[in-house]
């Protein structure tokens, strides 16, 4: 089926992705810096493979998984630091998933424009992907300290379609946690729940009532 005739990127103006976990496999870089925390606090990790499947509800996500028993005010000194050490790190092991390249390469040739929208900070976002060579091709990126409020809230969705003047029923939204599957919906957009990103344990994106779930991203090109 060529791309040209698939249902979804017939009426699709614009493709918005999550990043972490979504776009990118970044856990790595993410874990590696908790480890560093966790070793200057004298603290057991969180296994590795663990770890990865929290990503997705951010640095503070991943220091409640790491230190439990510390109050609010502690771990939030703890989520600076971990940003702080990550920041340092962002982009070591981090890389495309298998496939998006393809993907990405079919949305530019159709003409399509695409972008990012994430709760990580976009001082974060924006050296990966120059880094990775896909900031250039980005019609926006939206981050964490972009709009006014995060996901789950349809706030940074709707931001992201006003810089590219594209309508929410020309959009789709693409992530790997449920409340990027909210945000798609309160936004008024198409969205595609993913299966290979980070989902937390219990968790199962065909329950999340997104218009499509995919396994692997080339499936996107033939809905």
């Amino acid at each position: 089926m060529s791309i040209a005739s698939t249902r979804l990127l017939d009426y699709a103006q614009a493709i918005l992705f999550d990043l972490d976990g979504t776009l990118l496999d970044t856990a790595r870089d993410l874990v590696n810096a908790l480890e560093i925390v966790c070793a200057e606090e004298n603290q057991p990790a969180p296994e590795a493979g663990v770890a990865a499947h929290y990503v997705s509800t951010g640095g503070i996500g991943l220091v409640r998984l790491a230190f439990p028993e510390h109050d609010e005010a502690a771990q939030e000194l703890l989520r600076q630091r971990l940003v702080t050490t990550y920041e340092q790190n962002l982009c070591i092991h981090t890389d495309a998933y298998p496939g998006i390249h393809t993907v990405l390469d079919a949305l530019d040739h159709a003409g399509i424009a695409w972008g990012v929208v994430t709760n990580k900070m976009k001082y974060l976002a924006d050296p990966i992907l120059e880094q990775l060579d896909l900031r250039r091709r980005c019609a926006t990126v939206v981050g964490g300290d972009t709009a006014a409020r995060n996901k789950p809230h349809p706030a940074p969705i709707h931001f992201a379609l006003n810089e590219m003047g594209v309508k929410p029923d020309q959009a789709v939204y693409v992530g790997d946690a449920e409340k990027d599957v909210i945000a798609g919906k309160a936004a008024g957009t198409r969205t595609i729940a993913v299966t290979w990103g980070y989902i937390i344990p219990g968790h199962d994106p065909h329950s999340w009532d997104a218009d499509y779930t995919i396994d692997e991203p080339e499936q996107l090109l033939n809905l």
